[in-house]
C-alpha cells in the first residue's frame, strides 16, 4: 500500500512538473506573439484553429492555436490582447480547454452560454476607440472575417489581415507535409473525374460564373478521385483546384506528384500548379465572374476581388459529394462489416481482459487498432479514439495519453468513440459498455440515451425535412429529465474521405439543408456527468426512401453500422415494446451479417451479446 501512495505522489508530481513546464512555455510564445503585434501597431490579435481551407483537422503547420495556448481541442479561437487572452470553445472541449488553459493565463470563454461574450463584444470592452485587432487572412473565411470586421466596427475597432505572425516566432514551426497523394481506383470512386467536372460545368452556366475555385480539402479529393496522407485521420492533400471554362488547374507541391499521378492529371485534361501560385493566377484571371464559398480564405477571396467579380455561393461539390452513388453505398456496407467484425473481436477481448488487470483507456485503444489493422483495405483511423472510462467519459472529445490514462476496473462505464478508413468507406462509431457492476443513476441515463437513439433511428420524415427538425426525437427523453447535450446529434461522414462533413447535420441550431437519401450521417446523443462519467450511443446511418402516399415522398435511416449494444446497462422497465423490438431487429440484423466472418468461440459470443432482450415480467 505504501509502495503504491509513494508511486501516486512521483506520478501526481510529475504531472505537475509537465504542466508547469508547459505552462511556462505558453508565456513565452504569448510574449512572442506580443511583440509581433507590437510591431505591427496592432493590440490584439485572432489566432483560429483553421487552416488556409478551412479545415476542421488541420496539418500541424497550421496547428497555430494549438501552439500559443496550449489547448489541444479541434475547435476553438484563441485572442491575445496586450494584457490579455481569450479562448473560444464549444462544450465538447470546456473541460479539457479548462485543464489545459489552466496557469496560461488565458481565459476560458464557453461559446453559447448566456454570460459568455461574443470576441467582438469582449475585445470592444477590452481595447480603446481607434484600437486595431490583427488576424491572418490566410487561416479565416471570408464570411467570418467581413462579420467580425463588421461586429469590431460597432466598438470603433478595425480588423487587419496581416501576415502570419508564426513563420516568424514559431521557430521550429513544421514544414508544409510532402507527402505524395495517390488515385483512388474507380471500383472504389463510382464515378469518373471527368462526369463530376461536367456537372460542376453545368452548375456553373446556371450560376452564370466563368470559374470556380475549390479550396476544400475534401471536395478537391473528392472531385479528383484523389487522396493523400496530409492532415492526420483525413485522407486528403494540401492543394486547390481552380476550374474556368476551358481549363482544371490543381495548385499543389508539384514534387509530392508522382509519374501515376502526373499522368492522371494530365489523362483528365487538368494542369498542376505550384500551390503558392494561385494567388497570382487569380490576378491575370481575364473572365468577369469566380464563384467562391463563403467558407474560402479572406486572403483569396480578397484577391480575386480586386480583379474580377466574385460570387460567394456554396460550393456545388458540397452537396454532390453528400449523396453517396451506388458504388460508394456499396463500398459503406462491406466497410462497416469489416469494422463491425473488428469491434466484435475487440468486444469480445475487451471485459476479459479488464478482469485480468492491466488495461488502461490507453492500451484498449492501441488494441482496437491493432483489430481493426487486421481487415483489408484499412488505411488508418478516422479520427484519434476516445476512451474515457468513468469520469473521462464526461469529457466530449477526451484522449487519453499514457500519462492521463485512467486504469480500468470491472465496474462502471467506458465510453468508446472510434472510427477506421478504408478505402470503401469511412466508419464512425460509438458503444458506452458496462465493465461490470452499474449503479442505478447510470443504468437510468443509459437508457435515456438508449430511447433517443432508438427514437431517431426508427425516424420516418417527408422529404424536404432537415436534421434540425428531427434532432429533437434524440432528445425528448432527456428534456422531459431536465438534461440536455451540448453538441449536435448528427453530422455527415464522407466516403473515405473527414469523418464530419456537411452541409447537412442533425443539431439544435438550424441547418437547412434537407436530408436526402443518399446521405450518411451519424445518431449519437449522450449524457455527460462532469466529474462522474458520460454515455454515449452512436450508429452511422444511410438516408433511403421510405415510402410514397398522396402527401408525397417519405424518408427513413438504414443502419450502416453493425456492433452489439452492450444490454448489460439497459434498464428494461424505461423501454416501450416497439424500442425493445427496433434493439431486437438490430441485433439480429447484426448476427445475421457479421457471424459468418467469425470463428466458432466470436460467433457464440456475438450469439449472446445480440440475444433478444424481453421486457419485464
Amino acid at each position: 500500500m505504501m509502495e503504491d501512495m509513494s508511486y501516486l505522489c512521483r506520478y501526481r508530481k510529475s504531472i505537475n512538473q509537465i504542466r508547469f513546464n508547459m505552462n511556462t512555455e505558453i508565456k513565452k510564445r504569448i510574449e512572442a506573439l506580443r511583440g509581433f503585434m507590437n510591431k505591427k501597431g496592432i493590440t490584439a490579435f485572432v489566432v483560429s484553429s483553421t487552416d488556409p481551407h478551412a479545415g476542421e483537422y488541420v496539418p500541424e503547420h497550421w496547428e497555430s492555436r494549438k501552439w500559443i495556448s496550449g489547448f489541444t481541442g479541434s475547435a476553438g479561437t484563441a485572442v491575445i490582447t496586450s494584457q490579455n487572452g481569450g479562448l473560444w470553445t464549444d462544450s465538447r472541449y470546456f473541460i479539457q480547454a479548462e485543464e489545459q488553459l489552466d496557469g496560461t493565463g488565458i481565459r476560458l470563454f464557453k461559446e453559447r452560454m448566456p454570460e459568455t461574450p461574443s470576441i467582438a463584444e469582449w475585445l470592444g470592452e477590452t481595447l480603446a476607440n481607434g484600437d486595431s485587432v490583427g488576424i491572418d487572412g490566410k487561416t479565416c473565411g471570408v464570411e467570418y472575417f467581413s462579420q467580425l470586421s463588421d461586429d469590431l466596427k460597432d466598438f470603433g475597432i478595425n480588423l487587419i489581415d496581416t501576415e502570419d505572425p508564426f513563420d516568424e516566432i514559431w521557430s521550429d514551426r513544421p514544414s508544409l507535409p510532402t507527402s505524395a497523394p495517390f488515385v483512388l481506383p474507380l471500383c472504389y470512386a463510382g464515378v469518373p473525374t471527368s462526369k463530376k467536372l461536367e456537372q460542376i460545368h453545368a452548375h456553373m452556366q446556371q450560376q452564370c460564373v466563368d470559374a470556380l475555385i475549390i479550396s476544400s480539402l475534401d471536395e478537391v479529393a473528392w472531385v479528383l478521385n484523389m487522396r493523400g496522407t496530409d492532415v492526420p485521420c483525413n485522407p486528403v492533400f494540401v492543394s486547390y483546384l481552380f476550374i474556368t471554362e476551358q481549363h482544371t488547374y490543381l495548385y499543389i507541391d508539384t514534387n509530392k506528384l508522382t509519374a501515376e499521378t502526373s499522368q492522371y492529371l494530365q489523362d483528365n485534361h487538368i494542369e498542376a500548379r505550384p500551390y503558392s501560385q494561385i494567388e497570382q493566377d487569380i490576378k491575370y484571371y481575364k473572365g468577369e465572374c469566380i464563384q467562391l464559398s463563403p467558407s474560402a480564405n479572406y486572403r483569396i477571396c480578397h484577391t480575386a476581388e480586386t480583379y474580377c467579380k466574385i460570387k460567394l455561393h456554396t460550393s456545388p461539390v458540397s452537396m454532390m459529394k453528400a449523396i453517396k452513388n451506388e458504388v460508394e453505398i456499396q463500398g459503406f456496407h462491406e466497410a462497416m462489416t469489416r469494422d463491425g467484425v473488428a469491434m466484435t473481436k475487440f468486444l469480445m477481448w475487451l471485459k476479459d481482459a479488464v478482469k485480468q488487470g492491466g488495461q488502461t483507456e490507453y492500451t484498449i485503444d492501441k488494441k482496437l487498432y491493432e483489430f481493426r489493422a487486421e481487415q483489408k483495405l484499412f488505411q488508418g483511423i478516422s479520427f484519434e479514439t476516445i476512451a474515457g472510462y468513468q469520469e473521462h467519459g464526461a469529457i466530449v472529445h477526451y484522449e487519453a495519453t499514457p500519462e492521463t490514462a485512467n486504469d480500468l476496473h470491472p465496474e462502471g462505464l467506458l465510453l468508446l468513440d472510434s472510427g477506421a478508413q478504408y478505402l470503401d468507406g469511412t466508419t464512425d462509431i460509438t458503444r458506452t459498455i458496462a465493465l461490470g457492476p452499474t449503479t442505478p443513476e447510470q443504468k437510468r441515463d443509459y437508457t435515456l440515451v438508449l430511447k433517443g437513439f432508438i427514437a431517431l433511428s426508427m425516424t420516418e420524415f417527408p422529404a424536404g425535412t432537415c436534421g434540425t427538425q428531427l434532432d429533437i426525437m434524440a432528445r425528448q427523453f432527456m428534456w422531459k429529465e431536465g438534461i440536455n447535450y451540448g453538441h449536435g446529434t448528427g453530422h455527415g461522414v464522407g466516403h473515405f474521405l473527414n469523418v464530419h462533413e456537411g452541409p447537412h447535420q442533425i443539431r439544435m441550431n438550424h441547418i437547412p439543408t434537407p436530408l436526402q437519401p443518399g446521405m450518411t450521417l451519424t445518431n449519437e446523443p449522450g449524457i455527460y456527468r462532469s466529474g462522474r462519467y458520460g454515455i454515449r450511443t452512436e450508429n452511422t446511418m444511410l438516408v433511403v426512401f421510405a415510402k410514397e402516399t398522396e402527401f408525397g415522398q417519405f424518408y427513413k435511416f438504414e443502419p450502416l453500422t453493425l456492433c452489439p449494444i452492450d444490454k448489460e446497462a439497459i434498464c428494461t422497465e424505461m423501454l416501450l415494446p416497439t424500442e425493445i423490438e427496433w434493439l431486437n431487429d438490430y441485433h439480429k440484423h447484426v448476427y445475421d451479417t457479421l457471424s459468418p466472418f467469425l470463428n466458432e468461440q466470436e460467433r457464440q459470443w456475438l450469439k449472446q451479446a445480440t440475444s433478444e432482450l424481453y421486457p419485464p415480467k
